[in-house]
């Protein structure tokens, strides 16, 4: 058996940035154990699975090289791409296993615009093994059902962190995300998740259901532009709608071959 693979880098323009993502079209259904091990194979931050229920309608499961992951921005978008190369259309409707149908639109421009749900983070306590796993203390401590939130006075701190990846493994099933206000942009993060698939992600697009919703609070602003400040960087367009949040970016193909299975 033969599978399609493509490889995409998602939140940039340009090839080597944003963040690497697969992208497996499935003309049949095959096992979450066979998904996990091609993920792993293709050790990228996520490999997403695409299967047709209807046109213009995909079932999409998302896997790091460690786990099925139950939300994933960069490689939705990264499939969004992908389908619309494949069968140019205006628009695609995800069906995924925890976060409901997210639907997906070719702007005018080249960008993709995803629809997430608004995925708010309310104030904790910050636990020892956060505090630990952070080079610097942050000013403030939330979370939300996907990670905690190192809220920082000043995008260089933010820029200048440095972690501890035994510590923070020790949040899990929680990821970390240390963000400030930035300068050139509304707002920088890093996101780092240890529990779930490495150090560093590169672009995280999930987290900013979380992440727009406050700042578009602190700043007074709805229509937000981020940027995530890893060694690759990726930029995203925001927008807090009144219980969605809309994320747009773009992408770039890196590869494109075939998967050999027995």
């Amino acid at each position: 058996m033969k599978l399609p693979i493509y490889q995409v880098d998602a939140f940039t323009d340009q090839l080597f940035k944003g963040n690497y993502a697969a992208v497996v079209p499935l003309s049949e259904p095959i096992s979450a154990g066979l998904m996990q091990q091609i993920a792993t194979e293709n050790n990228l931050s996520e490999t997403a699975f695409v299967l047709e229920i209807d046109p213009d309608h995909y079932q999409i499961r998302w896997f790091s090289p460690v786990t099925e992951i139950d939300f994933c921005g960069h490689a939705t978008l990264a499939a969004a791409f992908v389908l619309f190369s494949l069968k140019p259309g205006q628009q695609i409707k995800f069906s995924t296993l925890s976060v409901g149908d997210l639907v997906v639109s070719q702007q005018t421009d080249g960008w993709i615009l995803m629809n997430f749900p608004l995925r708010p983070a309310s104030p904790v306590e910050a636990p020892a093994a956060l505090l630990a796993g952070l080079s610097l203390q942050p000013d403030l401590v939330l979370r939300s059902e996907q990670a905690y939130f190192a809220i920082y006075k000043d995008e260089q701190q933010v820029l200048q962190l440095t972690t501890s990846s035994e510590e923070l493994k020790k949040l899990a099933p929680y990821d970390v995300v240390a963000t400030a206000a930035g300068s050139d942009y509304d707002f920088v993060s890093r996101y780092f998740w240890s529990a779930n698939g490495g150090d560093e992600d590169p672009v995280t697009g999930s987290i900013h259901a979380g992440l727009v919703p406050y700042w578009a609070k602190q700043l007074g602003k709805n229509q937000l532009l981020a940027y995530q400040a890893s060694a690759r960087g990726g930029v995203l367009r925001c927008e807090l709608t009144q219980d969605r949040v809309l994320v747009s970016g773009q992408a770039k193909l890196y590869l494109q071959g075939e998967i050999y299975l027995p």
